[in-house]
């Protein structure tokens, strides 16, 4: 199977079962729904370059008579008084946008979801009524603050007949082995899945456990993940040096790996994990107590624990400052390192950010969750950036998926906004083998007999072999 061209059940003979794909940027959804055997009926997307990028991975490769209906703009086809222009459908997906709902009244449900971009989901759920709806969101849905939200979101849905938990499904595609899709990065997302059983079962039916639960899958453990199994070879890439570290990136590099070569000669061990702020290496005896007590309290720690590095290590950074006199005339924000690396020998051994709050570096095992804003991810070994193809995979779009030939820019924000493919099918998945008897057996039969790797063109064979090795390394030690 190829991102571009879809299941083999999608093109070829009638599809087990039909799904809608709202706010569907690149097609995340598109990606597993169509692995597990459906036709896409309904596409809606806002953004015009996200759309283009849609339909060139998931449509125009298709025979005409498969494309989907193609809508700009969700609140036109979902009119408060007339008919709802989305056809009938066995799952709806939407990765969707929310905004806070209004609280006046303190109602509950789909009357104060009116005026959200919620209400118009809703809308179709009580016109359409398909079987399941799969909803994503980013984790802060379901934090304290968007409590009242939350409440909202559930009470519709039981309103309009869906069996759903008010537990949060909370979930990361770094918990997933490569072979059930997983990838390594760190992208903790909402999942809101229901099962249409009426609104009188859904009301009274309101004990239910969350779909899955926020952890490693079949005793993998995150931390065997190796960032190289998303990267594409070097010479592969086109026009490879616009992604390789500028001179003064590479210094800034090279200056603070100084510091952690010496601290480790001198001292055996790496750099701290807090914030190293070097404009605040003072004595500790030196900082203003009232100075202290009037920051908030974040603040005041960081500068005592610099300053008590400073403390501990005066004579490292003194000769290390001798050493790199170009380090203060550095900008402020590259005066700053976050070592979040553990024992990593080297920052050209980890992945790094180049963030306004300063340099940040992990170790090379799995990546922080892509975002919609440029923040990419340097690979130390590589000294380069991920590229815009690797980004995608990351997400688990195949190795032939395309953003043909528009902006990177607008590539990187197209796939930080877009739903892990491996994340979304295992709960959706994880759903229906537990409502598997109030569900439609052909999509029941059609989720559960499709491959439990939804693209296995994302990660390179050395993923294979490496989880093959845990595996029998884990059979041998049971084994006595």
């Amino acid at each position: 199977m190829t991102s571009a061209q879809g299941s083999s059940k999608t093109n070829a003979g009638p599809a087990a079962f039909r799904f809608v794909d709202l706010f569907a940027g690149i097609g995340g959804f598109h990606a597993m729904l169509s692995h597990a055997g459906g036709e896409c009926v309904y596409v809606s997307e806002i953004d015009r370059e996200a759309r283009q990028t849609y339909l060139r991975n998931w449509v125009e490769p298709l025979p005409e008579t498969r494309w989907p209906l193609v809508n700009t703009d969700i609140t036109s086809a979902t009119p408060e008084d007339g008919p709802v222009e989305v056809p009938d459908h066995d799952v709806l997906a939407a990765g969707f946008p929310c905004q806070p709902f209004s609280k006046s009244g303190y109602q509950r449900g789909m009357d104060e979801a009116r005026g959200t971009l919620f209400w118009n989901i809703a809308r179709i759920l009580e016109e359409r009524r398909p079987s399941v709806v799969l909803l994503e969101n980013v984790r802060n849905l379901a934090g304290p603050r968007h409590r009242h939200e939350w409440d909202v979101i559930i009470q519709t849905l039981r309103e309009l007949g869906y069996r759903v938990s008010a537990t949060p499904s909370v979930f990361s595609p770094h918990f997933l082995p490569p072979s059930m899709g997983g990838t390594p990065q760190v992208r903790d997302r909402v999942f809101i899945l229901g099962t249409y059983v009426g609104m009188e079962r859904a009301m009274t039916e309101v004990d239910v456990a969350p779909t899955v639960v926020r952890g490693p899958v079949n005793g993998w453990n995150v931390h065997d993940w190796d960032v190289e199994w998303v990267l594409d070879k070097d010479d592969s890439i086109l026009n490879l040096s616009k992604y390789m570290l500028t001179s003064d990136e590479t210094h800034w590099i090279n200056v603070w790996d100084d510091l952690v070569q010496r601290m480790w000669a001198a001292h055996g061990v790496r750099l701290p994990g807090f914030p190293l702020w070097a404009d605040a290496w003072i004595p500790e005896r030196a900082l203003d107590p009232v100075e202290l007590e009037a920051l908030p309290k974040w603040k005041s720690d960081i500068l005592i624990k610099n300053a008590r590095f400073f403390d501990d290590h005066r004579d490292v950074i003194k000769a290390w400052k001798k050493a790199n006199p170009s380090f203060s005339s550095f900008p402020d924000s590259r005066r700053k390192l976050e070592w979040q690396a553990q024992d990593t020998a080297s920052l050209w051994d980890t992945v790094m950010h180049l963030r306004p709050s300063g340099l940040r570096a992990k170790a090379p095992t799995y990546l922080p969750a892509l975002v919609a804003i440029t923040q990419t991810s340097i690979v130390g070994r590589r000294r380069r950036r991920l590229t815009p193809h690797e980004a995608a995979r990351l997400q688990g779009f195949g190795s032939d998926f395309t953003f043909g030939g528009q902006r990177d820019q607008a590539s990187y924000k197209q796939v930080g906004n877009g739903v892990a493919v491996g994340a979304a099918w295992h709960v959706l998945r994880t759903h229906v083998a537990q409502n598997a008897a109030d569900l439609p057996s052909a999509l029941v039969n059609s989720v559960l007999g499709a491959p439990l790797n939804p693209m296995k063109s994302v990660l390179s064979s050395a993923a294979t072999e490496a989880e093959n090795q845990v595996r029998q390394t884990r059979a041998e030690d049971l084994a006595g």
